[in-house]
This record gives structure tokens, C-alpha cells and sequence, in this order.
């Protein structure tokens, strides 16, 4: 009514009411009632605003790459920015000109022109590894600009969420990291195979060396046996020689024993073949007849007998001797 006008504004937004080119109010969150003809209200969002960025560059070996992120801001000095951009609003609150727009665009450029030269200098593998120190490049660009200091922009954060190169190029890639794990694959096969083979070959070289080990130990039971068979046999060929030597002792003393025996017999024998000889030696010229009538034998046979004997010794002499039956069926008579 008659160009009285009555605006509000919340607390993230920091007012200026310019009147005839002076400030009249300043702050956050007015409201009040202006004059439309004399009056220019000014306002600028204070709360943090989250930038996406994607851009293009090129690496050292000529290949593109895009960087995709977000830079997070807010404004730290409006009366400032104020003074550089238009951020007029009409008499619904609404700006007149799109200025964030071109805000936006100033911040992405100078973290285009943060990571440009670092990107220059790095290959593509590298680059698209390098996500961290491209966060803390555009971060140190961003924040040492004069242009977002003469702003009054304040930086909070910087995030890269992707680096990517071009669709051929990533095709390319995708190809030779699978060629490499397929390598790396392969390697692990080899490397587990040699590995069996490996262990296949210690253990047959522990079973020979178990088996060597045992016929070692063979040898050696079959040597202590053997020494032991040596020795034994050594030990019987002693006994034997004891024996021997035992038997030829007792042989000796035997013969010994019968030389003395015989000796002793012999001296025996001569003993009483003196004695019979001393004592025959007065008979020894006697006749058997004196002798047999010393005897002095009663039994008539004995007698007859010498008889015989007698008429045996003269039978030279005699013609005719006649013995009847009757004689000696009684001498035999007798004698049974």
C-alpha cells in the first residue's frame, strides 16, 4: 500500500536493507517494513552448501580421466560477497539473479585449476590412485585462493568420490588387470603345485632317508650280530681249547697214572716172580716124582693117575697093557 512493504526472512539468511544507496538494517533473520521506491534488500544464505563438481583432465601419458566430487562451503563474509555478486531480492523474497549459480562455477574452477598441474605430472594409473592427494590439492588451492578470500567464502571440506578415464580406457585396463590376476592366478597355481611338488620330494626324501636310516641301523644289528657270532665262536674255540687242553692234561695224567700202574704192576710182578722163584729154587731140581710123593695125596685116583702117567712114559717098553671096562667105568663113576 502507497509502496510500504512489509519482508521476513529466516535465521540462515543475513539480510542488508540498502535505502538511497545506505544501509539502513543488517542481520539475520529481520523482518521489517520498507519503502519499495528508496528500498534494496540483499539476501545471502548462510547455511553450508554442498557443491558437486566432475571435470575433465589429462594425465602425463595423454589419457583423459574425470574427477568427480564435492567441495562443501559456506559463507563466511556476506556483507562481502554482497558487495561483488548481486543477491537482490524482490518484494517476495525471491533473488532476482541467480548469482549462487556463478558462485558455484568460481569455486569449481579454481579446484579444476587446485589439481590441473598435479594431474599433468602423474600417468593414468597413477592418477586414478591418487584420490587422496588430489583431495588435499584442490583442498590447499581452494583455501589459498585470493579470489574465494575476496568472496568471503570459507572452505569445510573436500571430498573426491571418483576418479575414472574414458570407457576404452577402462576397458583397456579392466583387460590387462585381468590378464594380471589371471597371471597372478596362474603364478598361485604354479607356486602351489611346486609347493606339492615340493613337499612330494621332502617326503620321499624323508622316507629314503627313514629307509636308509633302517637299513643302517640293519647293518649295524647284522654287524653287532655278527660280532657277536665272532665272538662267540671265539669264545667256543676257547672252550674247546680248554677242553682240549683239560682232556690232554687228564690223558697225560692218566698215562701217567698207567706208567705208574704199570710200573708199579711190573715191579709187583717182579716182586712176586722173586718170590716164587726164591721160593721154587730149592725144588727146582727135585724130581716130579718126589715131588708128587711129598704131596702125600690119599685119593686113589691122584694115584692112578700117576699111574697112567707112568705106563705113558714107558709105553715104548711095554707090549700089551689091558684095561678093562669094569676100571674105568668106576673110575668114572667115582669122578661124576
Amino acid at each position: 500500500m502507497f509502496g510500504i512493504n512489509y519482508i521476513k526472512f529466516d535465521s540462515m539468511t543475513h539480510v542488508i536493507h540498502f535505502k538511497n544507496g545506505q544501509i539502513q538494517k543488517e542481520g539475520r533473520g529481520l523482518s521489517f517494513f520498507y519503502f519499495a521506491p528508496t528500498s534494496s534488500i540483499a539476501a545471502i544464505p548462510m547455511g553450508s552448501n554442498d557443491l558437486p563438481f566432475i571435470f575433465n583432465e589429462t594425465t602425463s601419458d595423454y589419457q583423459s580421466i574425470s574427477i568427480q566430487g564435492q567441495v562443501t562451503y559456506k559463507i563466511g563474509n556476506p556483507k562481502q560477497l554482497a558487495e561483488l555478486l548481486d543477491f537482490t531480492v524482490n518484494a517476495n523474497g525471491v533473488n532476482k539473479k541467480n548469482e549462487s549459480e556463478k558462485l558455484n562455477q568460481r569455486i569449481i574452477n579454481e579446484a579444476q585449476t587446485s589439481t590441473s598441474s598435479f594431474i599433468h605430472k602423474l600417468g593414468l594409473k597413477e592418477a586414478i590412485r591418487s584420490a587422496k592427494q588430489i583431495e588435499e590439492k584442490i583442498t590447499e588451492g581452494l583455501k589459498s585462493s585470493p579470489a574465494l578470500a575476496i568472496l568471503g567464502i570459507d572452505i569445510l571440506s573436500i571430498s573426491v568420490l571418483a576418479i575414472k578415464a574414458s570407457p576404452e580406457m577402462t576397458r583397456a585396463l579392466e583387460t590387462e588387470t585381468r590378464e594380471k590376476l589371471q597371471q597372478d592366478a596362474d603364478q598361485a597355481i604354479y607356486e602351489r603345485r611346486n609347493f606339492a611338488v615340493e613337499q612330494e620330494r621332502k617326503i620321499k626324501e624323508t622316507e629314503l632317508n627313514t629307509e636308509i636310516a633302517i637299513e643302517e641301523k640293519k647293518k649295524q644289528i647284522d654287524e653287532k650280530r655278527m660280532e657277536t657270532e665272532i665272538q662267540q665262536a671265539d669264545n667256543d674255540q676257547k672252550l674247546r681249547e680248554m677242553k682240549v687242553k683239560a682232556d690232554i692234561s687228564v690223558e697225560n695224567q692218566r698215562k701217567l697214572l698207567i706208567d705208574q700202574k704199570t710200573a708199579n704192576d711190573r715191579k709187583e710182578a717182579e716182586t712176586q716172580g722173586f718170590v716164587v722163584e726164591t721160593t721154587l729154587k730149592p725144588y727146582k731140581d727135585i724130581d716130579w716124582k718126589t715131588l708128587t710123593a711129598l704131596n702125600n695125596n690119599p685119593d686113589p685116583r691122584f694115584n692112578i693117575a700117576l699111574a697112567f702117567r707112568e705106563l705113558a712114559e714107558n709105553a715104548d717098553k711095554i707090549g700089551n697093557l689091558n684095561i678093562s671096562p669094569e676100571l674105568l667105568d668106576s673110575l668114572l663113576s667115582e669122578k661124576k
